[in-house]
Order: structure tokens, then sequence, then C-alpha cells
């Protein structure tokens, strides 16, 4: 199933969202909670005893997950960074039982020279197989290159294109994505950094990540570089949620970091809407604190952050955490308390660049899992992980 069939954003809050940003409201309401892959409904020519016995595919994920051990659940929500796939690396995604992983550093080594470390990450002895996922998004931000990859210019460069060049690039860079064995590109940067700020915020507007200073504009535009990767069979990820466009430091290497303008309502977040309709895989989280919206953590670690994803946003896919390993905004919070208190806010992936601190975030999860309030998230979570991997081809739905 691709992302095509994946939740569409709610009628009420586009319906708001768009009086501020200009974008056309929306008619499809959401789909039921933890539930991305429903059933199609039955055709007049499909007996209804045909249609009840297919099973979805958040139903297959549920069966798989309830056979896994509690460790194993764990696993499947934390994302771990790989450099080279050596066999420390490997050992500790065996021992884990790591769910995904991300590609770091820079690859020059093109298309066959990728495929040769996702082989690697091919490994037995996993629950299920791994997700793969990298940083692709353009100009600054291109892990991969070398002969198979396109160069890809910036997102300001590609803002400049027509909606369907980006959609068709976008295609052809998913498919040398997809023949080097990742699946899910950690992308579209969907901050919109106003024009008063610019180049002053060192995390997008510095470096030319984003799409513009218009909300309707940059949601046009990311949601055509999404449609264009889900027809070469990637997954996407809108980030960083609930956007970063508005503030000055940059949380990889500055702790503190507060945005005091967004609002639950602001009409920043109708580009992360549109994302969703146009079939996101998955919503990333920042580790910067709203005001606005809760002063009293950072984005990753919000109840109600998060909740505006599930409810505001009607997204009930994959919610995936920005780096909470080695990032400067994390160096306070102990690194057993990062992994729980990210799934106990809502959150799915709790990633961390750094392998060395897998343990630790493992363990942490684990932990908070004797709660069995906390164990019911992990399963859920876990549930979400399992789904996108049958979406991605990558577990068989029976």
């Amino acid at each position: 199933m691709t992302a095509k069939s994946r939740t569409l954003v709610t009628t009420a809050l586009l319906a708001v969202l768009s009086a501020c940003a200009g974008a056309p409201t929306a008619t499809t309401a959401p789909a039921d909670p933890i539930s991305r892959s429903a059933t199609p409904s039955a055709s007049a020519s499909t007996a209804p005893s045909e249609t009840a016995q297919r099973p979805t595919a958040t139903q297959c994920a549920a069966r798989i997950v309830d056979k896994m051990t509690p460790a194993e659940r764990v696993g499947q929500v934390v994302m771990v960074g790989v450099t080279s796939g050596t066999a420390s690396e490997l050992a500790v995604l065996r021992k884990l039982h790591i769910g995904s992983v991300i590609l770091m550093g820079n690859h020059s080594d093109g298309t066959s020279g990728v495929r040769r470390l996702t082989k690697k990450l091919q490994i037995s002895g996993l629950p299920t197989p791994l997700l793969i996922s990298v940083d692709q998004e353009g100009g600054l931000v291109q892990r991969l290159k070398g002969s198979g990859f396109d160069t890809i210019p910036s997102a300001k460069v590609q803002s400049k294109w027509s909606d369907a060049k980006l959609t068709s690039r976008a295609t052809r860079w998913g498919r040398q994505l997809a023949s080097a064995g990742v699946h899910w590109t950690l992308a579209p940067v969907t901050d919109t950094v106003p024009t008063s700020v610019g180049t002053k915020n060192a995390p997008i507007g510095a470096l030319g990540r984003g799409y513009g200073s218009n909300p309707d504009v940059v949601g046009k535009k990311v949601s055509a570089f999404v449609k264009g990767m889900d027809a070469a069979g990637i997954a996407t990820s809108t980030k960083h949620f609930p956007g970063i466009g508005r503030v000055i430091g940059n949380t990889d290497f500055t702790s503190g970091v507060k945005d005091t303008t967004t609002r639950p309502d602001d009409p920043y977040l109708a580009p992360f809407a549109a994302a969703v309709k146009a079939g996101a895989t998955s919503v990333m989280v920042s580790t910067v604190t709203y005001t606005k919206i809760d002063p009293d953590h950072v984005a990753a670690f919000s109840p109600k952050v998060i909740g505006l994803i599930r409810g505001r946003l009607g997204f009930d896919g994959v919610v995936i955490s920005d780096d909470l390993g080695a990032a400067k905004s994390m160096a306070s919070v102990p690194a057993k308390q990062r992994g729980a208190d990210f799934i106990k806010a809502g959150g799915d992936v709790a990633m961390t660049v750094t392998p060395a601190l897998a343990d630790e975030f493992v363990a942490g999860i684990r932990s908070a899992a004797k709660n069995s309030a906390v164990a019911a998230q992990v399963r859920e979570a876990a549930i979400r992980v399992v789904t996108m991997k049958i979406d991605q081809g990558l577990v068989p739905c029976r």
C-alpha cells in the first residue's frame, strides 16, 4: 500500500489554516486512529466476505508486534545512526533489536557503494527488517552522492520550479534512493522562514534549506516533493514540526532554543498539513521549546505538541523525533530519559545519531515501560512502525 492511502488532514484544521494561509479547504475527514492502511470498501462486484477476510496493514502489524518480546517492541521504536556498517554497529542493532537506522557521514561512492552498505544492514536476527533512512534534501544536506545520484539543488532553488517539475525530479531522486536500498528520506523541510528573520535563522534560512517565506508556497512545494518520492516508493518525513523557521539558534549546536511566536492555530502549520494531505509518511518533531504551545517542554517531549499532530493534523502515522543523541539541545537531559520521554509524549521513533547512546535509549524506554500505560504506548508506536514497514514492502501482510 502506498502513502496515498494514508491519513488526510482534518476538515476543521484546513478550514482554520486556509483562512490564514490562503490554501483551499479540504473536504476529506481523517481516518480512525492507528489505521493508516484501512481496508478499501467493498465494491458492488466484491463480496463482503472477501473484503472482511483481507487484513489491513495495521491489523497485520498488530499481530506481528503482539508476538514480539517486550525488548523487541522497544527496539522497534528506536532509530540508530550507522556510518559504514562496521561489526560493532551491526552488533548494536542485533543486540537491541533496533527497528530503523539513519545513514550518517557523507557517502560519495554512488548508488553501488551505498547499496553495499545497505546490504550489510539486511542482517539476520532482527524481528523485522530495518527501515533505512537518510537526510537527502539537496543543497548542503545531501548525504548520498556520486555515480547514480543526481546533485540535488537546495530547497531554495527547488522552490523556483513548477510543482510538476519538482514532483518529476523528486520521483527521479527517489528511484535513485530505492536503487541504493534506501527506504526513507527524512525530508522535505517544511519550515517557513519569515523574511524578517531570513538568514539569521541558523538551521534553515542561513543554509538555503527552506522553500520560502510564504506558508502557502511552502505547502505546495513540500506537497510536490512528497508526491514525487511517493511515486518512487520512498517514504518521507515532513520536518521540523511545528516549525523551526522563526528561531535563531540551531538545536544541533545550541541549547535552550525557543520559539516565542508559533501558536497552536498558527498559519505556519499549514505546510505541515499540506504535506500530510499529500501523503507524507512521517512527521519529525523538533527539539525547540514553543512557549505559546508548551513552555515547559521541548517539542519532542511535549504531549501538547505531538497532540497537535494527532489531533489538528489528523495524522496517525509515524511521528519521529529530531536527533536526541548528539544534539546540543539534549545535553542537559540524561540519555536514558530521552527516548522514554519522547515515547511518553506520544512519539513513535526516538532517534539517536550516536550509536553509543542506543543502549541507554533502549534501557530507558524498557524501564519506563514497566508502567502499563507506557507499555501500551510502546506497543502502539511499534505497531505504527511495523505498519510503515508493511507499506514499504519490507514485511508481508497476510
